[in-house]
């Protein structure tokens, strides 16, 4: 958990500087307004779709219709919030990580050669798989919601998974090898989930919950570099003739 503390501890350091501020409410402020929409315009028809189908209907006919009702207007907002954070999410991955990556390059981690492959067009595949994945595992896990703490627990994992899945890659395709990657996958696959974890807690504060793309974005990329750094033992890496 040290090496998650130390990613977190940066993450809010790094928020000293007014140009991070801008990456990081980028993706919440375009949410937000997406979040809104879709509360003007959508909610009341997914809450009438969702009454139309079990396990709600089987509430209505017991004589819960008011349970049922209060469970499809919960399951919409969750929607909602599920559907802003997946788009801030790929906004974050796909536009502000290389932004965060180029910056924190720049400054903190400039001895952290880069060996790997600067694809734009992999790492946004990745985002977009993911976020895919996490759509369906959580249309498909709803009626497990019934289940008194899984309504909480579920999202939470699924959001870690997504967390982790997509930003762990991204931090790390440009500046780690396939091999290092590999390692790094396998030697810190549980402090990469706690990080993940640790930012889809946040991700249900009040307030900050779109922030937390961008901030998980930032956390994983000093997680990465800095295990990446550490890896390395602070030895010399030659590139094409240039001692790096």
């Amino acid at each position: 958990m040290g090496e998650v503390m130390l990613a977190l501890a940066r993450t809010f350091a790094s928020l000293k500087s007014g140009r991070v501020w801008l990456y990081v409410l980028t993706p919440a402020v375009l949410s937000l307004f997406v979040s809104i929409g879709l509360a003007i315009w959508g909610l009341g028809s997914f809450v009438q779709w969702m009454l139309a189908y079990p396990p709600m209907t089987w509430l209505a006919g017991w004589g819960l219709l008011w349970l049922a009702t209060f469970l499809a207007y919960l399951g919409g907002w969750m929607a909602i919030f599920a559907i802003a954070y997946v788009l801030a999410s790929l906004l974050a991955a796909i536009v502000i990580m290389p932004l965060i990556l180029k910056h924190l390059s720049a400054s903190e981690y400039g001895d952290v050669a880069p060996m790997g492959k600067d694809s734009f067009v992999a790492a946004a595949m990745n985002s977009v798989v993911a976020s895919l994945i996490f759509v369906v595992a959580w249309l498909a896990t709803i009626p497990l919601w019934l289940i008194p703490g899984l309504s909480l627990l579920l999202p939470l994992l699924l959001m870690a998974w997504l967390n982790r899945r997509t930003f762990a890659y991204d931090a790390l395709s440009m500046h780690a090898s396939e091999a290092e990657w590999r390692d790094m996958r396998k030697q810190h696959k549980t402090p990469l989930f706690m990080l993940g974890l640790t930012m889809a807690l946040l991700a249900h504060v009040p307030l900050i919950g779109l922030l937390v793309p961008a901030l998980a974005a930032l956390a994983f990329v000093h997680f990465g570099l800095e295990s990446l750094r550490r890896s390395r033992g602070g030895a010399l890496v030659t590139i094409e003739g240039e001692t790096l």
